[in-house]
């Protein structure tokens, strides 16, 4: 059983995963760090783009209240909150991370080398068949 799991783990396609899952976490970091310090900010600046203090209370909390200054605030009281804002800065965040992606395997497609246009010589049967075709044709 140790050796099968073994074969199975060297097997190529299971490395080749498991880098491919190593390396898009890594990758995952960089576009996240790249969205929330470098892209996020500008929007920021220019009014805002950060939505998670947006909600609504659903359920007061221990005090009483139905109003809080933040969601932090709502949390701690121990409202039951709709984080609606939230979700709007997520997808916010997604739709720049999928663009940013875009432009990467844009850029990538662009440096790997065109694939030739020219049809592929025939193989030596396609070749040995088209003669005997040809010489049946013949006679």
């Amino acid at each position: 059983m140790l050796k099968e799991f073994k074969a199975f783990a060297m097997q190529g396609n299971m490395l080749d995963l498991a880098i491919g899952v190593v390396i898009g976490a890594a990758f995952g970091k960089i576009v996240e760090s790249m969205v929330k310090d470098v892209i996020m900010p500008i929007p920021a600046m220019a009014g805002g783009a950060d939505f998670s203090n947006l909600f609504l209370v659903l359920k007061p909390g221990k005090d009483g209240a139905t109003a809080y200054a933040s969601l932090d605030a709502a949390v701690k009281a121990g409202a039951v909150t709709f984080n609606w804002g939230s979700f709007v800065t997520t997808v916010v965040q997604f739709v720049i991370v999928a663009f940013f992606l875009f432009l990467v395997v844009k850029a990538v497609n662009k440096m790997r080398k065109p694939a030739d246009d020219a049809p592929a010589a025939p193989s030596d049967e396609v070749v040995l068949l088209t003669e005997i075709r040809d010489a049946l044709k013949k006679s």
